[in-house]
């Protein structure tokens, strides 16, 4: 049975397995960079090292967005070449992901390390956080063209058709940082610098991997010299392609600019540090949820273009229903032992332990319908409807999520603050609802009897 009869006729458990495992170590993987580098950060350093990794977060999501911008923008056109048979094409977009990410991440180093200081104090360093953020960020700043490389040609080779590879990769990264991290921070006794060169270490040779993959491994397209000359109509593709992914990072950045400012005026450094905590605990738990997307958006794509409507409803049923029981778990661990989530991160400050307690608490209550909100909004770009899916995309983590930062602790402090966050997520997810619900009942109005039968039970148990 080849890939394409598998997804219209093999088991839906079985190809969400098959489908998300990958991602899903991946996802991890990439997870990991940030969660260990605040865990050994906050054991060796204490708050005010978590609080410089926070701070620095809103410009490693510019880093990523044009790694985005590139790489996804380029992990398209590459699948849409190869599935049209123009080889020479796709290796053409693959010279152009090299270059234009080499070029991008010079620029991002060079305007860094040029406006370190007033870009940090605009996203809330104060005097007594700044040489923590200033010192992490100038190493990832220095680092920024491995960062690029890695991620943004790790997408294409996802785009060609290899995610195994692809997730080996980011597993190499994320198990060396894990490795250096306590070495620089304990044995070499180099603080948050020590964090941030581990992380660029990683990251150099999950990027050497990368590009030697495609110059001597066994890759389907290679770097070729003839191809590495950049052309004005490649380059305008690639960049409207990956648009979308990017334009959803740098949101995500000015959202985290807002959001440690609003921490640094209602509660101080000591805020600042538990949200960065919090945003580590959450991705941590989240980042399966974004595998499992990956793993059902083309056994979703399939059978809704073959007209499969009850595989559709059931991929989607067992996607929601997975990823609830990741947010529930995660939100039971918070629930029943926030003191001591806290302390993986810092065993020694009582203050960073009570507020983070109270925090963590907060900020999670709606978790166990965050799997839900993740997977619906994913529907949405499965079945070919992007919009769709980037307002609801953007909606949980920006759209609703930065007036509620702007206005809930005008009148409630600090706890305003935290609130925002759970606020949010509902907001989302009642939106994804109401659109999903509409979705399914267009479905069933517009196919008739025959799809009724698979949509109706399936609303009623929702």
């Amino acid at each position: 049975m080849d890939r394409a009869e598998r997804l219209g006729r093999g088991s839906i458990v079985s190809l969400l397995l098959t489908f998300s495992a990958p991602a899903v170590v991946g996802m991890l993987a990439q997870a990991l960079y940030n969660v260990v580098d605040r865990v050994f950060v906050g054991q060796a350093v204490g708050p005010l090292g978590i609080a410089g990794t926070t701070l620095a977060f809103p410009f490693m999501l510019i880093q990523m967005a044009f790694s985005m911008l590139i790489g996804f923008g380029a992990a398209a056109l590459v699948s849409l070449r190869l599935g049209e048979k123009r080889k020479d094409e796709a290796e053409q977009v693959l010279g152009h992901a090299l270059l234009l990410l080499i070029v991008a991440s010079v620029l991002l180093t060079a305007g860094g390390l040029w406006l370190l200081d007033p870009l940090l104090r605009l996203v809330g360093s104060s005097e007594q956080s700044h040489p923590f953020a200033r010192d992490y960020l100038q190493v990832i700043v220095a680092g920024a063209v491995f960062q690029c490389l890695g991620f943004g040609l790790n997408a294409v080779i996802r785009g060609e058709g290899n995610p195994r590879v692809a997730m080996l990769t980011m597993l190499i990264g994320a198990l060396l940082n894990t490795l250096l991290d306590p070495f620089f921070l304990f044995v070499l006794g180099w603080g948050v610098r020590g964090a941030a060169l581990a992380t660029v270490l990683s990251q150099f040779v999950s990027a050497v991997w990368v590009v030697g993959y495609f110059l001597r491994g066994r890759s389907l397209l290679k770097i070729r010299l003839h191809h590495l000359r950049l052309r004005g109509q490649i380059c305008a593709r690639v960049v409207a392609a990956g648009s979308p992914m990017f334009a959803m990072q740098l949101a995500a950045s000015v959202m985290n600019g807002i959001l440690n400012n609003q921490l640094k005026t209602h509660g101080g450094d000591l805020a600042i540090s538990v949200m960065g905590i919090i945003h580590s605990v959450a991705l941590f738990i989240a980042m399966p949820i974004f595998g499992l997307n990956q793993g059902a958006q083309p056994i979703i794509g399939y059978n809704y273009g073959a007209r499969k409507y009850d595989r559709v409803l059931r991929t989607l049923e067992l996607a929601v229903l997975f990823a609830s029981l990741v947010c529930l778990a995660g939100f039971l661990v918070v629930m029943l032992a926030p003191g001591q989530v806290i302390a993986v991160f810092n065993r020694t400050d009582p203050q960073l332990r009570e507020l983070g307690t109270r925090a963590l608490r907060i900020c999670l209550v709606t978790f166990p319908i965050v799997g839900f909100q993740i997977v619906g909004s994913s529907y949405f770009q499965a079945v070919g409807k992007p919009r769709h899916a980037l307002l609801l995309g953007l909606s949980r983590q920006v759209l609703l999520l930065i007036p509620a930062i702007l206005i809930l602790p005008a009148w409630l402090g600090l706890d305003g603050v935290w609130l925002a966050i759970p606020t949010a997520d509902f907001c989302a997810s009642v939106l994804t609802g109401v659109w999903l619900f509409a979705e399914l009942r267009h479905l069933r109005d517009r196919h008739g009897s025959g799809v009724v039968t698979e949509i109706q039970p399936t609303l009623g148990e929702w």
